[in-house]
């Protein structure tokens, strides 16, 4: 898959791993991820989840005939981080015809939790 020139390049973000049903992916906390105050902004932290979960669900659906999209993510921030690298895992919890839940948690180098994420993806057939 191409990421140059999307919001993961724009963000610093490198997939380490790509397999059925999990994927991790790791981010800078940077100028480029911070808020004005210094820490990881939660946005930052929402991309990375939601990029996390679009990558993993789109390797479980049929590529010929069907493309994934976010639908609903939600995130609870649970501690601030200032600098260094976050990590997220994401594994698939439920996969059906037209939806996915995704699990995605992001930590610190220390394996310390900062974000704690859930990602609707939606299936969408391809017409032709």
């Amino acid at each position: 898959m191409v990421y140059k020139n999307t919001l993961i390049d724009a963000l610093g973000m490198d997939i380490i791993l790509v397999e059925k049903g999990k994927v991790i992916a790791k981010m800078p906390v940077d100028e480029r991820t911070k808020q004005p105050f210094g820490l990881l902004h939660g946005g930052a932290s929402v991309a990375l989840a939601e990029t996390v979960a679009s990558i993993g669900a789109y390797e479980l659906v049929d590529k010929e005939s069907e493309v994934v999209a976010g639908l609903e993510i939600n995130a609870n921030h649970v501690r601030p981080k200032k600098e260094g690298i976050v990590t997220a895992v994401g594994t698939v919890l439920y996969q059906g015809k037209t939806t996915m839940v995704w699990d995605i948690k992001i930590t610190d180098e220390n394996d310390r939790l900062i974000c704690i994420s859930r990602c609707t993806m939606a299936i969408i057939k391809i017409k032709k």
